[in-house]
């Protein structure tokens, strides 16, 4: 099977319409129709019923199209790669890293700093993506290695090494009753008279109902936060990060967050394999 027929069929998969598939794909709706067929021949199966009218997936064609997705996905994400690790020749980057803006920055700079110290690196590009994005750009080859945070990110599906494990912290405007305790627990901070807890977006870019703003990074938040409009729950980590406006007061149960350096389980790549090696040391 070629990679050109399976695109082909991609597109008519997905728009279940010949005419619409071909203006998308940039061809004439002819040849865009003898490929399916030709492509249906040498599989065997009809992948389409077709009327006058429609165009339906049938139950070969809904294989097809799930796994023929991945793998267009797997291709271009190896293009990607390629190309990257053959410009680190050239000085340009050679190892691209996403991680959640304003997340893990400390441990961030001390790997990019104990990276760079190891013979024979390559230049490291570093990508600041919004929440849960991580995986998403590491699957499509965008990224070769990110940093996630369990319980938040999911690491299903990559090799993952843990890098630090810590606790969470109730952010409040300085001030608040609450910021004057050692700790809270979380039924103290859920259902805070004016200040709900922020709604983060799903993987597929709604929200989930609640009375909480919607928020998309850590910077909206911290100013919704200041202005007694939310409060949130975060690692302890942001501490550093607070303005002298914000408190931080730790949460005893709230579940610890763990960050994890990941990469795909098919990845060969010498450079991912020493920053990895290398993140593992800083343990």
């Amino acid at each position: 099977m070629e990679t050109r027929e399976l695109r082909y069929f991609v597109a008519v998969a997905e728009e279940l319409h010949f005419g619409r598939a071909a203006q998308r794909l940039g061809i004439a709706q002819p040849p865009l129709s003898r490929a399916i067929q030709q492509l249906e021949r040498r599989l065997g199966a009809v992948l389409l019923d077709r009327t006058s009218r429609t165009v339906k997936l049938t139950e070969a064609g809904s294989v097809l199209w799930i796994e023929g997705r991945a793998a267009l996905e797997a291709v271009d994400a190896a293009e990607r790669r390629t190309r990257r690790a053959a410009l680190s020749v050239t000085g340009r980057p050679g190892l691209a890293l996403v991680t959640k803006a304003s997340a893990a920055r400390e441990l961030l700079a001390r790997l990019l700093d104990a990276y760079a110290a190891e013979p024979g690196t390559v230049p490291v590009e570093v990508i600041l993506c919004g929440p849960g994005e991580q995986g998403r750009l590491l699957r499509e080859g965008r990224a070769d290695v990110a940093l996630l945070h369990r319980p938040f990110d999911s690491t299903a599906g990559f090799h993952t090494e843990e890098l630090s494990t810590e606790g969470q912290v109730a952010v409040l405007p300085a001030g608040h009753p609450l910021t004057a305790r050692t700790h809270v627990h979380m039924a103290d901070i859920t259902g805070l008279p004016g200040l709900p807890l922020p709604r983060w977006p799903d993987p597929d870019g709604t929200y989930p109902p609640g009375p909480g703003p919607q928020v998309r990074d850590h910077a909206q938040l911290l100013q919704l936060v200041a202005l007694g409009r939310a409060c949130a729950v975060s690692p302890e980590s942001c501490r550093a990060q607070l303005p002298s406006d914000l408190a931080a007061v730790p949460v005893l149960d709230a579940p610890t967050v763990t960050t994890v350096i990941a990469w795909p389980p098919h990845s060969r790549s010498r450079a991912v394999a020493d920053l990895v090696r290398t993140a593992t040391r800083l343990q």
